[in-house]
Formats: structure tokens, sequence, C-alpha cells
């Protein structure tokens, strides 16, 4: 196990594709049961996994941010990030995406999400 303690692969592959952390896989499986629920508001149509965000700022490219997850519904849109460490990069870069995108970035934590 690394210092981020992720799991063996084993424990975070779904459908075939191997997962970042077994949370992230959770929320993978989470979105597609919302794909089938009867509530229009709160059935999923459509999620893209691992969203690049070029970061470019006054024409130099900075860096590329990998989103979770973009989960489209019937009324809007969500950006999901699945975190289970927050380390200064990632706040500086979810803090720039927000900014030059103008979206708003929805963090996973194991304590918001259970199954």
């Amino acid at each position: 196990m690394n210092k981020y303690r992720v799991s063996k692969k084993s424990d975070r592959t779904y459908n075939g594709t191997v997962y970042m952390s077994k949370l992230e896989m959770l929320y993978r499986k989470h979105l597609d049961l919302k794909m089938k629920v009867k509530d229009e508001r709160e059935r999923v149509l459509f999620y893209q996994e691992q969203v690049p965000f070029k970061i470019v700022v006054n024409g130099f490219k900075i860096c590329i941010f990998k989103l979770d997850f973009e989960v489209k519904y019937s009324d809007r849109v969500e950006y999901i990030d699945v975190k289970g460490v927050r380390t200064a990069v990632y706040i500086i870069k979810k803090k720039l995406v927000e900014a030059l995108f103008g979206i708003k970035i929805t963090e996973i934590t194991k304590d918001d999400f259970r199954h």
C-alpha cells in the first residue's frame, strides 16, 4: 500500500476499468444505479469520466486537471471529484478550474458517500 493508502487493483476494478481508488470505483457504480432511477430529476442521463481541463493563463499552458466525473441530469450538470487526500496541488488546480471555467466542483469523500 502506498502513502495514499490505495487499495489493490482488484479491489478498485469495475467493468474492466481500474480506478484510482476504491471510492472512485464505488462512485462509478453509484452513477450506473442512478441511470435507472424513476425520478427524472435524480436520474443520470449521461456521465463522462476523467474530463480534462487545460489550465492556460495569459497564453501559457500551466497544467491539465482531470476531473473524475462530469454528470448530466435533465436539468443540470454536476462536476464531481472523488477525494481521499486533498493535496496542496489539488486545491490550487481545483480553484483555477473553477475560476477559469465558471464551474463548481463537488468533492466526494468517504464521509459523503458510503455503500
